[in-house]
């Protein structure tokens, strides 16, 4: 005698739903109670970075610097009625832009090989997003380090940050929730699309020039600022922190409330992607 099939529902019953709900939540009480593994693991990344160097961590301010003397001399090969700069001196305009972005891609780079053949992955036990995370405060303190010769760049050319300068943790604020989304979601990826590692390096050099880094965002079309900056929310970023340290305005509050929006969104969706992918990372990577 066949067996009765069993009724299917449609939906799942209220306390399927009420379980799946809390997942999410549950997922940030434990990645907030493994904010220690984080620190350690930023610690042993700078270690390993810098270690047997004699210029250390020196090396954060230098790359932005060669990148800025660069860009400069190519730029003013152009001339200046190309990429106009509002009268900022173009290295200071420049290297603002550059450790934003330095943060932004360092982070997403670093990011996208802290799973693949990672010999922590099995012997840690914490939420999997610690080692994406981990990649992004390092490369935060590189960002920080690199701020550091912002005010004699400011002295060598006689300026002065602007008093609308109090914008910026806010700005950062985006920057920071905007590099953590893609962070997350290339972790993720590159752990079942390998191409993906080997391809970040050019979509990064690609995006910098698409990117409002080397240029004032008012070289983009006025059609297509809107679409730029909520793609990209760091545009929105650099051109607010451009404002509040050159020109004593406030961030745009269209830019600003875009790319904030978009950021978070970015962020929702990284996460969730992350969470749903994260079950093969053992297996794959």
């Amino acid at each position: 005698m066949a067996s009765a099939i069993p009724h299917i529902p449609e939906s799942p019953p209220p306390e399927w739903r009420y379980r799946r709900a809390l997942r999410v939540g549950s997922a940030l009480r434990e990645l907030a109670r493994s904010r220690h593994i984080i620190v350690g693991l930023v610690i042993r990344q700078i270690r390993s970075q810098y270690s047997q160097q004699v210029l250390g961590l020196a090396w954060a301010v230098l790359a932005p610097l060669a990148q800025m003397f660069v860009f400069t001399f190519l730029l003013n090969r152009i001339g200046n009625s190309t990429f106009s700069t509002g009268g900022v001196p173009r290295p200071l305009f420049l290297y603002v832009g550059l450790t934003a972005w330095s943060f932004f891609s360092s982070s997403v780079s670093s990011a996208g090989s802290s799973l693949v053949g990672n010999p922590l992955l099995n012997k840690i036990y914490a939420p999997r997003e610690v080692f994406p995370l981990s990649q992004v405060c390092s490369s935060g303190v590189d960002a920080l380090a690199s701020t550091a010769l912002l005010p004699l760049l400011f002295l060598a050319a006689g300026r002065w940050p602007s008093s609308t300068f109090y914008w910026i943790p806010l700005l950062i604020i985006i920057l920071a929730i905007a590099t953590v989304a893609f962070s997350l979601t290339v972790s993720a990826v590159t752990v079942y699309v390998r191409d993906l590692r080997s391809g970040l390096p050019l979509i990064l050099q690609l995006a910098l020039f698409l990117t409002p880094i080397l240029y004032p965002i008012s070289q983009i079309p006025a059609q297509f600022r809107t679409l730029t900056v909520t793609v990209n929310p760091i545009a929105g970023v650099v051109d607010g922190i451009r404002a509040c340290l050159f020109y004593n305005q406030a961030p745009d509050p269209t830019y600003t409330l875009l790319a904030a929006g978009s950021s978070l969104i970015y962020l929702i969706g990284g996460f969730l992607l992350f969470k749903r992918l994260e079950t093969g990372f053992a297996d794959v990577s």
